[in-house]
């Protein structure tokens, strides 16, 4: 800092960090501790056998990655290509460790900070999609969190991470 500088007093900044997404017209968020990094889109190898919502493989930093578009996973619509739609990398937890797992999520460009406890359950049986967690609701609407550790049912968690499976 140059001697003309003045740092900036520190706030207090209460709350959580989320990385803030879109799929259709709603908003979902990401914990900022599930997520490794935020890279642009990549060509994908096409897993054989995996459900659709299942984009491929891509190798980042040596490693084998999956990854998965939350669009058609939700919605069966995949995530519309534009400059914002992002691959998120996150930490999929698997017999006590993390995977890499990547996530390709539309408009990934926005943060929210808010209260873990704000975040409340809104009474409706998610059914398949175990891992739409509680709401939280600001002046824009409501923005859904997402459970990264529920986005994958046994068999594709299987099919994904063969070398893990049944380690301890």
């Amino acid at each position: 800092m140059g001697p003309n500088r003045t740092r900036a007093p520190a706030r207090s900044v209460r709350g959580g960090l989320y990385l803030q997404f879109r799929m259709g017209g709603d908003r979902y968020a990401l914990d900022v501790h599930e997520v490794v990094e935020v890279l642009p889109l990549r060509q994908m190898k096409q897993v054989p056998e995996a459900p659709p919502w299942v984009a491929g493989v891509f190798v980042h930093r040596g490693v084998a990655v999956p990854a998965l578009d939350l669009g058609v996973l939700a919605f069966g619509q995949p995530a519309q290509v534009r400059t914002s739609t992002r691959l998120v990398l996150v930490d999929y937890p698997l017999h006590g460790r993390t995977r890499w797992l990547g996530l390709i999520l539309e408009q990934a460009t926005d943060t929210l900070r808010c209260r873990t406890d704000e975040f409340r359950d809104y009474g409706l049986d998610q059914g398949r999609a175990r891992y739409l967690g509680p709401v939280y609701q600001d002046r824009e609407g409501l923005v859904q969190r997402i459970r990264v550790a529920d986005l994958l049912p046994d068999e594709v968690r299987a099919l994904l991470f063969p070398a893990t499976e049944g380690a301890a």
